[in-house]
């Protein structure tokens, strides 16, 4: 099934209130909050109901019913996936002004595990990682959560170490590839 920008935004906006119940900065909490009511507003009540009976039909969300009557529209498992991969394919780290330290990602991901470990993988290097060696990345820019939501995506969290260097003795080649003056 191909989803319109408007599926795509009630599927996004779902996950964004079942996140809320991970978050545990206030800040943060009200700030997805915000953005989930700006969003929401922004689509008609006629076009939300047409969209969510689409989504519905198409079983990537799911009606229940509370015990006191309440009506809640909760994601399918497939559901969820889709809004993961849609927000996994528009993920980019964003260019900053160099801080001068470099962001490290180093993984040991289990045999067992070899399919998320190419994924991750394959995902940091879209992301614009360098490959130091097999299981060790590289970056310039700070990129902590989209690290974060990678290996949660993948799951494969207990196996990543995230690290913040303030030298490395490639320092100089490292520059070059990423352009860094």
């Amino acid at each position: 099934m191909k989803l319109d920008l408007t599926k795509k935004k009630i599927l996004l906006m779902l996950m964004g209130g079942a996140s809320l119940c991970f978050v545990r900065s206030p800040k943060k909490y009200f700030k997805i909050l915000k953005l989930i009511g700006k969003e929401w507003s922004r689509i008609s009540d006629k076009e939300i109901n047409k969209k969510i009976k689409s989504l519905y039909n198409s079983k990537l969300v799911k009606v229940k019913t509370e015990k006191d009557g309440t009506i809640v529209l909760v994601l399918s498992n497939e559901g969820k996936s889709r809004v993961l991969r849609y927000k996994l394919e528009e993920m980019r780290i964003k260019i900053q002004r160099w801080d001068k330290k470099w962001r490290i990602v180093i993984f040991d991901i289990p045999e067992e595990q070899k399919a998320a470990r190419d994924a991750l993988r394959l995902r940091l290097k879209r992301l614009g990682f360098y490959e130091l060696q097999k299981s060790v990345f590289v970056h310039p820019f700070d990129c902590k959560d989209e690290v974060d939501f990678i290996t949660e995506f993948y799951q494969v969290t207990p196996f990543i170490r995230y690290g913040l260097l303030s030298s490395i003795d490639n320092d100089l080649h490292l520059r070059r590839i990423f352009d860094l003056s």
